[in-house]
């Protein structure tokens, strides 16, 4: 703080013409007051800018001392949070609100997320430790400088009584296949989105997401980072999938394809504008130091639609009500893909494939290992002619046929760079037919695509398979022979209401 004048930095980096916020003429300080005053009001303030941050700035010699936190107050003692040192503010700017013009300095909108008084435990130049008495902000902590321009803050008391920490890992709970909705009452109905699953954990405005085999694919999908932001300060958990949409609004795998596997930063940003990715949110799993896994559905649907979550990349789109048959010949209708009928009372069970969620289908597909492939010809000499796809069973992998449509040229580009460096000599397969073994090039089986299909042969092969794309959200552990059992009416063990 400079004795002399402690907001000169603060001046110089505005132009009371130009911002809203308070700038006081030098040497002037709020009325009633002096350089000496030892008040104890503190402010929390929401700053969207450049990036997400609050700006806690505390009370004290007449000016309010500041720190912005990019993740805002810990919840948690055991995770600590940067805290980085901005210049003393004015007393007046406890009560600003209001967008900050984008080229001026910290340009973007500030609210207050909450204000009171503090009292002060400690107060040296490396730490300063204080107890808040806010209406959202309340508690012991302590901000300790970690180096000459670092410091971090720690939250002193423990977690409230019953709460928890966001978690690291929520395995996602999965649908059983069904032929038709249950007749019985109890059931309600949402879109099957033709995407990939990912849960979004929510945490001081950012946004994590993890595929369905636990892959960080954050990076991939950029466009999803301001959910985040219109979170803000709360902590969640979200269940949903990734979705493109063609020209008719209807999810296209095919899109989607374009925007999966993408490592690079650049590229994903470019892919952005050509192939556009919304996150369809359809349940929360934690709010704010509460683990929601054991509300029943509609509760946890009630909730989730609380946060209003609404934006160009992210949706929250209604249920579809409870007639299941009536909603499912929608969707034919509407060459959608099918429904996923939830049991309204279930909880949500991590990992578990359940009978209290079940998908119901207009067409059939199936997750395959690829096995290797027929060299092309004609027009293909040049790649792959067809696949050679199995499914893994307890005998090793079952051969469940070629796979010789669908491709575009990219596609098979793609495909030929990536099975390449998995060539291996021997037969991947326990029960290939001579007849498509020859001239063969086997792989090793990492790989997981999916398939469309009529049925299944008397011999287990896929009878009239078209490829649909690339599965990089599965492993090959998760491919399982898709059967479509008649739906029981029975609930699963895990079900339970309040």
């Amino acid at each position: 703080m400079n004795a002399a004048d402690p907001l000169a930095e603060y001046r110089r980096k505005r132009d009371p013409q130009a911002t809203p916020e308070p700038v006081p003429a030098a040497g002037a300080l709020p009325t009633g007051t002096s350089s000496d005053r030892k008040g104890n009001a503190f402010v929390i303030q929401e700053h969207h800018a450049r990036a997400l941050h609050w700006d806690f700035r505390l009370e004290r010699g007449g000016v309010l001392v500041s720190w912005a936190l990019p993740k805002g107050l810990p919840t948690d003692p055991k995770r600590n949070h940067l805290a980085v040192p901005t210049e003393d503010h004015p007393l007046e700017y406890a009560s600003f609100e209001g967008g900050i013009p984008a080229r001026e300095y910290g340009g973007g909108s500030v609210t207050i997320w909450d204000r009171g008084s503090y009292v002060t435990e400690e107060w040296t130049d490396d730490k300063v430790k204080v107890r808040l008495l806010g209406s959202r902000a309340q508690g012991r902590f302590v901000l300790f400088r970690t180096d000459a321009k670092s410091w971090m803050i720690h939250r002193m008391d423990a977690l409230a009584e019953g709460g928890e920490p966001l978690p690291a890992l929520v395995p996602a709970m999965l649908a059983t296949p069904a032929q038709r909705p249950p007749e019985e009452e109890g059931w309600s109905y949402e879109m099957k989105w033709d995407g990939i699953r990912a849960i979004a954990y929510v945490d001081g405005g950012r946004v994590r997401l993890l595929s369905r085999n636990e892959r960080d694919v954050s990076g991939s999908y950029p466009e999803i980072r301001g959910l985040g932001e219109q979170l803000g300060s709360t902590q969640a958990v979200l269940d949903g999938e990734l979705v493109a949409f063609d020209d008719g609004l209807r999810p296209s795998f095919a899109r989607l394809q374009q925007r999966m596997g993408v490592t690079s930063d650049a590229q994903a940003r470019r892919l952005v504008a050509s192939y556009p990715v919304v996150y369809v949110i359809f349940d929360l799993l934690h709010l704010d130091g509460r683990s929601t896994l054991g509300l029943p559905y509609v509760e946890r649907r009630e909730l989730l639609e609380g946060l209003g979550l609404s934006g160009r990349s992210w949706q929250t789109p209604p249920t579809l009500g409870e007639d299941g048959a009536a909603v499912l010949d929608v969707t034919k209708a509407q060459g959608l893909e099918g429904v996923v009928g939830k049991r309204r009372v279930s909880t949500y069970q991590p990992g578990r494939r359940s009978p209290d969620w079940l998908k119901i289908k207009n067409v059939r597909d199936q997750e395959v290992a690829i096995g290797g492939w027929h060299p092309g010809k004609g027009r293909r000499s040049d790649t792959i002619g067809a696949l050679l796809v199995g499914i893994p069973s307890a005998a090793g992998l079952d051969y469940a046929g070629k796979v010789g449509t669908g491709f575009s040229d990219a596609v098979l580009r793609q495909l030929a760079a990536q099975l390449a460096g998995l060539v291996q000599k021997e037969c991947p397969f326990v029960d290939v037919p001579g007849k498509d073994a020859k001239d063969a090039v086997w792989c090793t089986p990492r790989l997981v695509g999916e398939v469309a299909f009529t049925q299944w042969t008397t011999d287990g092969r896929l009878r009239h398979p078209s490829w649909r794309g690339l599965r990089p959200d599965k492993d090959v552990d998760d491919v399982r022979r898709v059967e479509a059992p008649e739906v029981s009416s029975k609930p699963d063990k895990g079900t339970g209401a309040r």
